[in-house]
């Protein structure tokens, strides 16, 4: 994959969640992800778990949102690329839970198929 299409598909995901994390419509996330997606939270947590299709990634999300009462923000960093559909990007997050503000690190690990993430981990 080259890095140009993996940068435009990845900068739509983000400003779709960031939408969604902030109190915005659900529907568009239908707009970048698969059908058949697969989305993979590692860890033993209130959001970790093994999500299949649209609905399961999106009530995902909601759930999501709705734990950080609309407050949670994605700020993606670093973008690689390689041989194949597969990226991995960079990106930081913060929060504020139960008035406690959170920040996060993370490496999301994704693959495309047809301009849309089919799976995440």
């Amino acid at each position: 994959m080259d890095k140009q299409t993996a940068q435009r598909v990845l900068d739509r995901l983000h400003q779709v969640q960031n939408l969604v994390y902030q109190g915005g419509d659900l529907a568009e996330l239908g707009e970048v992800l698969g059908s058949d997606i697969a989305w993979h939270v590692p860890g033993n947590n209130a959001i970790a778990g093994d999500y299949y299709g649209r609905e399961q990634v999106v009530d995902y999300m909601s759930h999501r949102r709705d734990l950080a009462v609309a407050t949670m923000r994605m700020y993606p960093l670093d973008l690689l690329v390689g041989e194949g559909d597969r990226v991995a990007v960079l990106t930081d997050g913060t929060a504020t839970i139960h008035g406690v503000d959170h920040s996060w690190s993370t490496v999301g690990l994704y693959e495309i198929r047809d301009q849309r993430i089919a799976v995440c981990w």
